[in-house]
């Protein structure tokens, strides 16, 4: 790592910096830098590296299912994130689908449930995937058209879930339909989906500029028993928001795992370019616009590491987290782009390490709510913590 300052902090404990760095030298050894041709191929096998090694642990809580500890670590799941998205974006999305994807079931599952899927995900022998945002149902979970019927001991699935990560590879997926006990976001339930089950079907693959498993899902008259649903009929909205609140704080710390990369790319580029009889670096324009770029990322970084502490204290951090992420994703946007113009016309040359970077930074801009839905959520908690003026 090319500047572990940041691992002093006192947001971190010597734990934490152990796991950052083993995992460092692990990455190094093990991970591949560039995209793959057959991504899904690529996302299987490192599923399975990342549980073999032992990493996928922490994406999972309860030591009685092969978790690291009994709750998850939300500062160990942000190192975790952010050194693999520094070697590879790829690597990254796999453990964080892992943990997104069982995260619900880690929270709101019942003994039966987590006996059953945390300990395979945990080892990388299942894929996990996560099913909350709908055609017209993105960061308006309100609108959400997916729908679950009671039958009996069963609940009879209709509708379509797209922008699905793993979509097309995972073997179980949290799937979050209308079930009706109240208008609105208060109507809506959270179920286990086993891949493969009945009226279940992968409508479409969806490619996106940063290689990773994506698809559309349909549901057509789709049974799944009443045992697979994931906390109380009616509190899917809770599920999924108690879900994110864990890892929307670990989106920032990949964003900053790609923005350090980008960094220590660009000051390998500049002291070693030459143009005019000097190095790039030794031109203020440059040295000014890498000043920005360090300054940008230990603010995003304060943030973020910020955010994880005090979620492991056991406090609300639905504000925190959401500065974190806007900050931190939009400003690792802005050192890879810069990062691009330093590197001239070989920055776009494809899979060149800052273009590559260029690609996966974009999408985290918006998902697990967009840049500008984290800024409605954070005005909206400002404004319910303000004293009310007489």
């Amino acid at each position: 790592m090319a500047d572990i300052d940041y691992l002093n902090w006192p947001f971190l404990e010597g734990r934490h910096r152990e796991l950052a760095q083993s995992l460092d030298a692990w990455a190094a050894e093990h991970i591949a830098q560039g995209h793959d041709h057959d991504v899904d191929a690529a996302c299987r096998a490192l599923v399975k590296q990342l549980g073999k090694a032992g990493w996928l642990q922490h994406a999972i809580g309860g030591m009685a299912y092969g978790g690291a500890s009994d709750a998850i670590d939300t500062r160990a799941v942000c190192l975790i994130r952010e050194t693999l998205a520094r070697h590879s974006g790829l690597a990254d999305f796999a453990f964080a689908m892992q943990g997104l994807g069982s995260g619900a079931i880690t929270l709101y599952g019942s003994e039966e449930n987590k006996q059953e899927y945390l300990t395979r995900v945990g080892r990388g022998e299942a894929i996990s995937a996560f099913a909350l945002s709908e055609p017209d149902a993105g960061s308006d979970v309100a609108a959400m058209a997916c729908a679950a019927t009671l039958d009996g001991d069963h609940y009879v699935l209709n509708g379509e879930k797209t922008w699905i990560s793993n979509g097309g590879i995972a073997d179980v997926y949290v799937v979050f339909a209308r079930t009706g006990e109240a208008p609105g976001a208060r109507g809506i339930s959270a179920f286990i989906v086993d891949a493969g089950l009945p009226g279940f079907e992968i409508a479409e693959r969806i490619d996106v500029i940063a290689p990773h498993p994506l698809a559309r899902l349909r549901f057509t008259d789709c049974r799944v028993p009443v045992s697979k649903r994931l906390g109380e009929a009616g509190q899917g909205f809770k599920v999924a928001m108690a879900t994110l609140d864990i890892f929307r704080t670990s989106v920032a710390a990949a964003a900053l795992g790609f923005a350090r990369r980008a960094l220590d790319e660009a000051l390998a580029r500049t002291t070693s370019r030459k143009m005019f009889g000097k190095t790039l670096a030794d031109f203020q324009l440059t040295q000014a616009k890498l000043a920005q770029m360090a300054t940008g990322i230990d603010a995003a970084a304060l943030l973020t590491y910020r955010a994880a502490w005090q979620r492991d204290q056991g406090r609300r951090v639905t504000k925190e987290a959401a500065m974190a992420k806007l900050t931190a994703t939009e400003t690792a946007q802005q050192v890879i782009d810069a990062a691009v113009q330093m590197f001239g016309g070989l920055g776009v040359v494809s899979e060149q390490p800052v273009e590559r970077l260029y690609r996966e930074i974009r999408s985290l801009r918006i998902y697990e709510g967009a840049t500008e839905v984290q800024q409605l959520i954070i005005a909206r908690e400002l404004l319910a913590e303000a004293v009310p003026r007489g």
